[in-house]
């Protein structure tokens, strides 16, 4: 695992790649918080808080992720390295954990580079003070958040050996993963089940975080379907390892 965990890390961090995403998504989210006369503008909300960024990022998330994993194992595939990584004494389960961790990484260094947010907000502050609780309850969920998109763009990838389709298939599936339940159930369509279909949607898990509260049944529900679009990547290298 750590050895294909350092190959991708490279492959990241050794070429321009991981700067130029993180350096889109930290431009796009200054670019609505802090220069866009619009209602996520900070100067404009009046208050020193971060919730827009909270609001933006997700959907930043949404179209940059997919593009980390596109290539994940569709690459692997068209290149025909994939083959030949199945037939080392590799892991296949070791060879989707080291993938994926990889990812996680470049998301963390996204955060990370959006901490000049933070020192922002904290120096327009008139007391200097912020609500940092539910700042670093934020920063959890979108991690977890970020978590779920790239353990969704493995299992897209694993399924194709066509980038383009990977990234696409993946800012659909993230799509309705994120705002497809919250959007139907919006409907009411369901009457009481409404409430259900909604819980179904990452959103509804995601907004939970933002409102400073560490639920176990939030963590949870990352942590499961993640581990559930994981298992979709491991099923679908299997198949392919017996064809």
């Amino acid at each position: 695992m750590f050895t294909i965990f350092k190959k991708e890390i490279r492959s990241f961090f050794g070429t321009p790649g991981a700067y130029i995403v993180s350096s889109i998504f930290v431009l796009i989210c200054a670019l609505f918080l802090w220069f866009f006369d619009n209602e996520y503008n900070i100067f404009n909300l009046g208050t020193a808080s971060l919730s827009t960024f909270f609001f933006i990022a997700p959907w930043a998330f949404l179209f940059l992720i997919p593009a980390l994993t596109m290539r994940q194992l569709a690459e692997e595939k068209q290149m025909g390295t994939l083959d030949w990584l199945l037939t080392q004494p590799i892991k296949i389960s070791n060879l989707i954990l080291g993938k994926y961790l990889s990812v996680l990484i470049l998301i963390a260094f996204m955060l990370l580079s959006t901490a000049i947010f933070v020192f922002s907000i904290q120096y327009f502050s008139m007391d200097g003070k912020i609500d940092t609780g539910a700042i670093i309850s934020g920063y959890a969920g979108l991690f977890l958040l970020g978590s779920l998109f790239a353990a969704t763009g493995l299992a897209v990838s694993s399924f194709t050996e066509n980038q383009v389709i990977a990234y696409v298939g993946t800012v659909f599936l993230c799509f309705l993963m994120y705002y497809g339940f919250t959007g139907l159930a919006s409907y009411n369509l369901l009457g009481s089940l409404d409430y259900y279909v909604q819980q179904a949607g990452a959103e509804f898990h995601y907004n939970s975080f933002l409102k400073g509260i560490i639920d176990t049944r939030d963590l949870l529900y990352f942590v499961a379907v993640s581990v559930l679009f994981l298992c979709l990547a491991y099923f679908s290298l299997i198949k392919l390892l017996t064809r």
